[in-house]
């Protein structure tokens, strides 16, 4: 256990996470945050998943590149996850729904940030954070759908440009004590 902005969290060991990832991306979903404590961005994603490649424990987090958190992904090495539970629901629509180039999403919602020893950002609200280091990125392409009927529904008319797909190393992990 240790202090983080005076909120106590328990690191854990990343092999003992237990959650099931299927169940808490998809219908819980978790915010993807990146930036410094002094400019960061937070957006809600429910795409996603953790497992293992490369010998290494990752997630895998796809952003679209008119995102404002796609340019906090860019410019930083470092990104987190938070997880804060369905009971907070009203945080992730907001932040889900709203640019943080238009709207304070912390004062909106909330949210209370607290600053890792990397200096990267969680909240005081998550349940359970993790903070993950890039390794790879590449961009989804038409022409790579196997099924075009998941380009057409996800991509086709106005549904926004092609995701960003970013695989990053689970560096360490917390759960609120």
């Amino acid at each position: 256990m240790f202090l983080i902005n005076n909120i106590l969290m328990k690191s854990i060991a990343i092999k003992d996470l237990s959650e099931n990832f299927f169940e808490v991306i998809g219908k819980e979903w978790m915010l993807v945050t990146a930036g410094s404590k002094e400019h960061f961005n937070t957006m809600t994603a429910s795409w996603g998943g953790i497992g293992w490649l490369w010998n290494k424990p990752v997630v895998f987090v796809f952003i679209r590149s008119e995102r404002y958190t796609y340019e906090f992904m860019e410019e930083n090495e470092y990104f987190t996850l938070s997880f804060l539970g369905k009971e907070n629901r009203s945080i992730y629509n907001l932040c889900g729904s709203k640019s943080g180039r238009e709207v304070d999403k912390v004062k909106e919602t909330g949210l209370n940030p607290i600053v890792t020893e990397r200096g990267n950002i969680l909240f005081e609200q998550d349940r359970l954070g993790l903070e993950c280091r890039k390794l790879f990125i590449t961009d989804m392409k038409e022409e790579l759908f196997l099924d075009h009927s998941v380009y057409e529904r996800w991509y086709g008319g106005d549904h926004g440009g092609l995701h960003r797909v970013y695989v990053a190393e689970i560096v360490d992990a917390w759960v609120k004590e």
